[in-house]
């Protein structure tokens, strides 16, 4: 697997993981469309907006912590708000990242570690066969 091939490996899990997780928790088929009322994805009234400004603003790391440690891994809506939040993250260039002392691996660590502690694991094995 080259360089390329991996990275397209990191996105597509990101992106399947995410697609699935709306699916289960929600009950219907994830697309981009749906999420024109952003607002209503949140954790501990921190908007999703608000983590993506922090990640345009090259903060990720101080916008991760802040996402993770305000986490409830029991409620539904922190869950996908963060699922979306490393989707987003994950949209972003390499150079991008690097810049900012981040990195599509540390990407698929963190939305890997959500499925576990939200009691995912189990659809991380499924996903690892699919893709």
């Amino acid at each position: 697997m080259n360089f390329t091939d991996e990275k397209d490996y990191l996105m597509r899990m990101i992106k399947e993981m995410v697609s699935v997780l709306f699916s289960l928790m929600l009950g219907k088929k994830y697309t981009s469309v749906e999420l024109e009322n952003e607002d209503k994805f949140q954790v501990s009234g921190r908007p999703l907006k608000d983590f993506k400004a922090m990640i345009d603003r090259g903060q990720i790391n101080e916008a991760e912590n802040i996402l993770l440690d305000e986490m409830d891994y029991t409620n539904q809506d922190d869950v996908i708000t963060a699922a979306l939040f490393y989707q987003y993250l994950s949209e972003k260039e390499e150079s991008f990242l690097q810049e900012h002392q981040y990195s599509k691996e540390e990407i698929l660590f963190g939305a890997k570690d959500l499925l576990e502690k939200s009691g995912y694991h189990d659809l991380l094995e499924i996903l690892q066969e699919k893709i």
